[in-house]
């Protein structure tokens, strides 16, 4: 018996209420037989309304299909309990030629991301972990030039800082609050 005093997924009633409508139509088939004589044999045949049934049973299987994409919300129903407050942080790095870029973002491992030779300009816009700080490394390579990293948090400017010269470096970083504010970026 379907239980409405307890919550079930869209799921779970559909296939109940598939089932008790089977159930239903076979228990009024298995009434609604009767015995009739045709040319000299008792044929067992159906009431008149086994038709008006079958149509009531379908329309109650589209009913419930229709109930199932109203109540379904397309996402899977296991939503992680405990998401870490982020902040958008953008990363750019200005000049020319190449270098190789170190930033920190989101991620399992808790590693800082690298790419190797990026081509600049480069401009990245991350989620960053709340009571994390947001940092982005530039090395220039053996060719040296001049590479400039700037830091934005929220849309507003952090810090920015140059590298010149052969393996030059510079870094940039900020502060962004504890995970106890749950201000979301």
């Amino acid at each position: 018996m379907l239980d409405l005093r307890q919550p079930l997924a869209p799921r779970a009633v559909l296939v109940r209420l598939g089932q008790l409508a089977g159930d239903l139509f076979v228990q009024y088939l298995a009434v609604q037989t009767e015995v009739v004589e045709r040319g000299g044999l008792a044929v067992r045949g159906f009431g008149d309304r086994a038709g008006l049934l079958a149509a009531g049973v379908v329309l109650a299987a589209c009913g419930g299909l229709v109930l199932y994409g109203v109540l379904d919300s397309g996402e899977d129903e296991k939503k992680p309990e405990n998401r870490t407050p982020t902040a958008a942080v953008t990363y750019e790095v200005t000049g020319e030629g190449t270098t190789d870029i170190t930033y920190l973002a989101r991620s399992t491992s808790g590693e800082a991301i690298v790419v190797k030779a990026a081509t600049l300009p480069w401009r990245k816009t991350v989620d960053v972990p709340l009571g994390d700080e947001p940092t982005v490394s530039i090395i220039l390579g053996e060719k040296g030039g001049q590479a400039r990293c700037t830091l934005a948090i929220r849309g507003k400017h952090v810090q920015s800082a140059t590298a010149t010269g052969t393996f030059g470096r510079a870094t940039c970083a900020g502060t962004l609050p504890e995970r106890a504010d749950t201000t979301e970026g």
